[in-house]
This record gives C-alpha cells, structure tokens and sequence, in this order.
C-alpha cells in the first residue's frame, strides 16, 4: 500500500498529510475568517508548466496550498493560498461569484435544522410518514431558491426517501412532491408541497444478502502474474513498457495525470503535460418540480475526489494489484486517507497483430498478445457511481473510459411519459445526461502544437474518379478558438489531431495525436436556461485555447456552487484568441443520454462512456512490432 509522500521531492507529488496540516495551521493564524468558517477542500497549486518541465531534481521550489472554505458568520465562501515552504499566505479573497463546494460542513447543519422544522414534518405525516427515523434525505445541490428566501444564501434542497430497514434500497421508495428547501447559514427552511402521491411500497434490493437468489453455475475465472507486474513505482512516477507518467488525486478532478511520455528508442517523447477531468453535469430533462432544476456539477460542485471510494481486491480490480491511497482535507481541518483510492493493474486485451504468410509452404501465424496498463479511480456520489478509468496500450493508444452505475433518479408516480418513463410499477425515471469534460494539455514533441480537424468526404466523379467511388481524408487547421468549437460528426468520420509542426515524421508529415471521439451528445438543455448557462462547456464537444495556467476549469471551478453561469470556457474564448502553432489546450466534452429502462432497475448494469488519443505519424512504423510471442504461440 502507497502511503502520502512526507517530504515531497517533485513538484508533482501529491499533498502530504503534514502539508495539508501546516496549510490549515497559516491560515487560521491568519484571523481572515471567523471560528465558524469550514473547509470545503484543500487543492495542491502546481508550479508553472515551464518550471515542471524543466525540473531537476534536487532543485527547491515553493510548495503553495489553495484552500477553499465557506464562513457561515460573514455568510460567504472564501479563497486562500498559502505557502507551505514559506510559512506564509499569499493571497485571500472572498468568493464574489458562487459559492464553495459543498462537504461536511453543509449536510450535517442541513439534517438538524430540516428535522426540527415543523413544515418539514407536517409534510411527511401528510403522506403517512410519522417514524422520522425510517426518513434518508438526499441533500441536492441546487442554484434556484424560493420565494422567500435570500439569494445569496446558502441553499440545499433536500429530497426524502423511506427505509423500512437501514441497509435496504431507499431509493426504492421516493416521497414525492415535497421539496425542503435549506438555508444552512441563517436556518430558513421553506417546504414546498406539490402534492401527496403514496409512496411506493414494493422493495427493490440488490445487496448480497437481501435478493432472493444468486446464480450457482459460475465457475472460477483466476488471473495470475506469477512473475509479478510488469510496472514499476516510484512514489508517484510510474514506468510501463515504454510509457510514463506521474499522477495524482485532486478534490475536483479526481485522478489527474501528469506528464506523460513515451520511450521511442531511447528518447523520451512528451505527448500530454496534463489530462483530468475538468468539471461535468448531470442535467435532467423531466419538467416536473422535483426534477426540472436538476443540474448537478458533480466535479465542481460536489468534489468528485472526496468521494472516492476504497477499493476492493477481486472485486473493483483483479489481478496482481498495487494501490495507492488519497489524502484529503476535511471540513474542521482534520486530514483523513482514503485507502486503496488509486488502483494500479495490467489487463489482456485480446489481440495486439497478426498475420499470416499464406505464400509459404507452411503457413505460420504471427501473433501478439496486446496488454495495457489501467490506472482508476470510483466514486460515489448519492445514488450515482463513476468509474474513471485510463488506459495505455503497446501501440502508443492512450483511452480514457468512464463507467456509469449505480441507482437512477426516481419518482412515484403511476404515469409513464417521454420525460420520465415507467422503469417499474409506481417509479419512474427521468430522462437525463451525464457530460464530462475533460481537459488535455498537449505537448506533442515538446510543442508547439496545432490542432486540425479531418473529415473523411467524397471525391467528385471526374477525370480523378472515373467510377464516382473515391473519397479523401480532408484535413483543415484551426486558426482561432471560436473556430475550434465543434461537435462530433459521425457521418464525416470526424476527428481532431494535435500536431507539431516543427517535428517531422521520417515521410515528412507533422507528427501528432488523433482524438477519436465517441458518438457523443451536447448539453440539451437550452442556452438561456440556468442548466445551460452553468453548463456551457458541455454546448461543444471541442474547445481549444491557448495554454495559461489560470485556465484549468471548464465552468467556476471549486467556486461553482450557485454561481450564475459564463465563466470558464465561454468566459476564456470569448477573447477568440490564435490557437494555431502555439501552446495548446483541448477540452473534449463527452457522454451519454441516459433515457431509463426497467433493466436500469433496482441498479443499472454499467455504461460506457469516452473517448481515445491515437498516434498518427507520431511513430515511424508500428511501434508495437518489438513486442515478442507469448509462450503459447
């Protein structure tokens, strides 16, 4: 097991426990905040992109923290860096958009004023819930208010379901039509009642000891490295085949990879300084009112790296196993580690090439086994799990996949509609997405970089193309960011390629990385909507800017929660600055529309959702030709 680094000795290693510590320790000396304040996160600030590429070891550097927090007193969030190597802090400022993610800090506030409200359980008896015991809230991240309420206030709204039993699925029985709408800095509460719909009473269970049968005729399935992994770690370095890369575990990004490079021959390529997620949003589309202001940031908002899970040898990763544990900052400044929060493992993949030289006399196949190394991270949020998985190939392939699991929103109802269909009697499901955005900081060769566009179109029949069959892959370079903003295009084999134009191949092409996109959707919600306005990021599937180490959020970034919308993306190319043969930054935005069926029900089988970098003209030949035979072959 990886414990924290102590005493970090590159400026990519991740936040110790005695750093966290020291940073919580400058800050309240500092007198900015008063006793009450809380923490919502604690963010590493990484050196400037120049300063880590040229590191060398042994060379000091100034380790900064960036805390962010909320002061239920002064009633706003705030946002402090501190310097760790000099004791000292750098700057504050109060939050004057948005507000701080959300965490400990908020829920717990949240339960004891909720349940003493009367309006709150008068609203429960109504429906016949008298046992506020049996009663699980689901606190949602929300932008709108009541009436009645203070904009600027520190707003929940709490969602109730019924346990009959503390393990059992609660999901499975929804109080519908009342909303608890939360101030958790002044105490308001204001209920909202739109009307009484029996609660459902059909249990709905998926844990091991509560369904009613399992399947008897599965054999044993082992996976063993007798000889060990072939990876190699160095407190967060890791070595694979030719590959390499750094990573780390950050509040809102979750896994983040750094610096990765590839061994061609002895020389050490650079492809990517950086790659995270950047933000996401789950907007829902059912225009009832207890889902139409559905729009979670659950990156921003609800720090998707605090809800990592531990994993589980044999269950969440198989195989010879190295995990790596995550360090995070809690509410009251305490430190707590999540253990087994980063799984590290190989994985066969089938096929890596083959052929057959049928022209000899005893034809002989040429196979090779392909393998790839898999770096992930879960996470639980509510009744949602993500799977971030990276994936490296023999081949120069990087992919990223993120897997979808975990319980669907619900409703009781008995009506099915386009909106919300009828995953079981009495539940409904609202039609909803999942976008994630995930920025990707090139450095191909070291950069300069440009990114084009190819389509694959036909030729016009002609002197060229006697039998009107031909067509070309067309390929055109982006010049500006309001240019680079672009949808996938499936029809057109549309792809994006990020070359150097100062690093030639050996057949005098530009060498570069393709990303090959899924059939992906964009943010449906309309642009003048609140969803839309604090989701823009997801209104393309491409954006590309100019690298500034300011720009690192696709949205408000760890300030998103209630915050109106426009910053980030639309905010950082509304400038249309030159993107072309420069340093660049691409944001791909992908995902899923997830339109609820009963096999989604109680929890849904997982789906798929991402996106791969292919090298083209990056590599001289196959570079996976040096790959020997299995043993088998």
């Amino acid at each position: 097991m990886e414990q924290s680094v102590e005493n970090p000795n590159h400026p990519l290693d991740p936040l110790s426990s005695k750093e966290l510590a020291s940073a919580v320790s400058l800050f309240r000396e500092s007198g900015k905040t008063s006793e009450k304040a809380y923490f919502a996160c604690a963010i590493a600030v990484e050196p400037p992109k120049n300063l880590v590429i040229g590191y060398t070891p042994g060379t000091p550097f100034d380790r900064q923290v960036r805390l962010i927090g909320h002061d239920p007193v002064e009633r706003r969030s705030f946002d402090a860096c501190l310097s760790v190597s000099k004791e000292a802090l750098e700057s504050f400022a109060w939050a004057e958009a948005g507000q701080a993610a959300v965490g400990g800090g908020d829920i717990r506030p949240l339960f004891k004023i909720l349940f003493k409200n009367p309006d709150w359980i008068a609203a429960l008896k109504k429906r016949g819930i008298e046992d506020l015991t049996k009663v699980h809230i689901d606190p949602w991240v929300t932008p709108f208010h009541p009436e009645g309420m203070s904009p600027s206030g520190r707003i929940f709204c709490a969602i109730a379901f019924v346990h009959e039993d503390i393990a059992d699925n609660h999901y499975a029985r929804p109080v519908e039509g009342v909303l608890g709408y939360v101030d958790v800095d002044s105490g308001d509460v204001v209920v909202e009642d739109h009307g009484v719909v029996p609660v459902p009473t059909e249990s709905a269970e998926f844990a091991t000891d509560l369904v009613e049968s399992q399947r008897t005729d599965l054999k044993p399935l082992e996976i063993t490295q007798p000889e060990g992994p072939s990876f190699r770690v160095e407190g967060n370095l890791i070595r694979w085949q030719k590959w390499q890369f750094r990573f780390s575990v950050q509040p809102i990004e979750g896994l983040v990879l750094h610096d990765i490079c590839y061994d061609d021959d002895g020389r050490l390529r650079p492809i990517l300084h950086r790659a995270a997620l950047s933000d996401m949003v789950v907007p829902y589309g059912d225009p009832s009112p207890m889902h139409a202001w559905k729009h979670a940031l659950d990156a921003s908002e609800a720090l998707l790296g605090h809800c990592a899970n531990s994993l589980s040898l044999g269950c969440d990763c198989v195989g010879e196993i190295r995990y790596f544990d995550a360090t995070l900052l809690n509410h009251d400044g305490s430190i707590r580690t999540v253990e087994n929060a980063v799984c590290l493992h190989e994985e066969d993949y089938g096929i890596l090439w083959k052929h057959t030289n049928m022209t000899v006399e005893k034809p002989k196949p040429e196979v090779r086994r392909s393998r790839r190394l898999v770096i992930s991270m879960i996470y639980t949020l509510g009744n949602y799990e993500y799977g971030f998985y990276w994936y490296f190939y023999m081949d120069g392939t990087i992919q990223q996949e993120i897997k979808l699991t975990g319980v669907v929103g619900v409703s009781a109802t008995s009506e099915d509609t386009d909106a919300a269909p009828l995953i079981a009697p009495s539940i409904a499901s609202p039609v909803h997405q999942h976008l994630f955005c995930v920025r990707l900081d090139f450095n191909v060769d070291g950069g300069p970089n440009s990114v084009q566009e190819v389509e694959v179109e036909p030729t016009p029949k002609g002197d060229g193309n006697p039998y009107g069959s031909g067509f070309q892959a067309v390929t055109r370079t982006f010049k500006t960011e309001e240019e680079a903003k672009r949808n996938v295009d499936p029809a057109r084999s549309r792809s994006w390629r990020v070359v150097n134009p100062g690093s030639k191949n050996r057949v005098g092409k530009p060498v570069g990385y393709k990303l090959l996109p899924q059939a992906s959707p964009t943010l449906l919600a309309g642009e003048e909507s609140t969803h839309g306005k604090r989701g823009a990021f997801a209104r393309h599937n491409l954006w590309v800017t100019p690298y500034s180490p300011d720009e690192l959020d696709a949205g408000a970034g760890a300030l998103s929660y209630r915050h109106p919308g426009g910053a980030g993306l639309p905010a950082y190319t509304a400038a249309n600055r030159p993107i072309e043969n420069t340093d660049v930054v691409v944001w791909h935005t992908f995902g899923v529309t997830h339109v609820p069926r009963p096999e989604d029900w109680p929890v849904m089988p997982v789906e798929y959702a991402g996106f791969t970098l292919i090298p083209v003209g990056f590599f001289d030949r196959n570079p996976a030709i040096d790959v020997p035979p299995s043993k088998h072959c």
